[in-house]
């Protein structure tokens, strides 16, 4: 038997991956469920830790091990960011055990949902979810779509009603629920399938049949899920997706070869094409929110995918720490936040060799060259 040579193998990790039984668990309560399986709370009985056990579901492969679960299990491996889920290992339970047999992925606990936290009265949003998208720019410098990004305040009839973005009891932030997830190239050369993100933050792109496409696509649905948490409903909410695509024009304007080239090539843009002009009234429509969330709103609900791809992420962020941290926040909630904000853009500005400051007085941001 050939032996592995010397750094392929991870001999310090502990436990091997696989080799535990999910019988070291304690299932205390089913806490979701969604397309790929059923979520539990579970409690280590050896160490008392609270975890969450994803039992992947296996009902209908009749091929072996699902391939979005492999896919999940390989990305989130290489993935290590405070603001994505850690994935701590796999554990399974063979035929004959209490709860059947199966493979079950162990997360890191999360205490909520932000479906959960947005339905609760007088909940106001601030500085933890500018975490999204450093959370979100983390996997795309890493070459990870996420795919399937969903809105806090899900209406649709469904049983995956739960957010994947998870927050604990300190307002940490976290990007779940990679069962969508695909690396890409930065040439976005690939064919992808564009029946992917639900329908509601899906972008127009996918809507008109690319499957060609990068990181534009998670941008467009943080566009919507940031819309929707200041207007209070989701903002797209269409049946199928002619009507998805008919509310985008809507409000994003009708597309064409001027504001998105290369537009009219796109697979069903023939089929889907306005048959009126429509003008862009997202200024309209959202005028009652603060300037800087419309600034932040107009990048990233774009309708050009090349205009909001990862070279943008990092204005999209300043803007989100001027909405908060210049719009949203006390003089003292601002001081308090120095840390937090700088953190964020010098991460994100790292190409731009920039930084956005309090000012001395903390009563609005100043831009530094580093």
């Amino acid at each position: 038997m050939a032996m592995a040579a010397p750094g392929q193998l991870n001999v310090n990790e502990s436990p091997s991956w696989g080799s535990r039984s999910v019988d070291c668990f304690e299932k205390l309560e089913q806490i979701g469920e969604g397309t790929y399986g059923q979520v539990y709370m579970a409690r280590e009985i050896k160490t008392g830790e609270i975890v969450a056990l994803k039992k992947i579901r296996m009902d209908n492969e009749r091929e072996g091990f699902p391939i979005t679960a492999i896919r999940e299990i390989k990305i989130l491996k290489k993935l290590h960011h405070e603001n994505v889920i850690n994935l701590k290992e796999i554990v399974t339970s063979p035929d004959g055990n209490k709860y059947k047999g199966g493979i079950y992925m162990v997360f890191e606990y999360m205490d909520h949902d932000l479906t959960g936290l947005a339905d609760r009265p007088g909940m106001r949003f601030t500085v933890p979810q500018i975490k999204l998208l450093t959370g979100l720019h983390y996997c795309h410098v890493n070459q990870v779509l996420h795919r399937d990004i969903k809105g806090v305040l899900l209406l649709m009839p469904s049983k995956d009603t739960c957010s994947n973005l998870l927050i604990d009891n300190e307002g940490n932030l976290k990007l779940a629920d990679f069962g969508l997830a695909r690396s890409f190239s930065n040439e976005h050369n690939a064919n992808l399938t564009n029946r992917v993100i639900t329908l509601w933050y899906r972008p127009p792109e996918l809507l008109l049949g690319t499957t060609r496409y990068g990181p534009a696509v998670d941008m467009w649905s943080v566009g919507c899920i940031f819309a929707e948490l200041l207007h209070g409903k989701p903002i797209f909410p269409g049946k199928d997706e002619p009507e998805q695509l008919n509310k985008i024009f809507e409000l994003c304007g009708a597309p064409d070869e001027v504001n998105w080239p290369g537009v009219s090539k796109t697979p069903w843009y023939n089929q889907f094409k306005p048959t009126r002009p429509m003008k862009r009234r997202l200024r309209e429509v959202f005028r009652h929110f603060d300037r800087h969330a419309l600034e932040l709103l107009e990048k990233m609900l774009t309708l050009d995918p090349a205009q909001k791809g990862q070279d943008k992420l990092w204005i999209c962020t300043c803007c989100l720490c001027r909405f908060f941290l210049v719009g949203n926040m006390s003089r003292s909630n601002l001081q308090a936040n120095t840390a937090t904000l700088a953190g964020i853009c010098i991460f994100h500005n790292s190409l731009k060799h920039s930084i956005w400051l309090p000012s001395a007085d903390s009563s609005h941001i100043i831009l530094y060259a580093l």
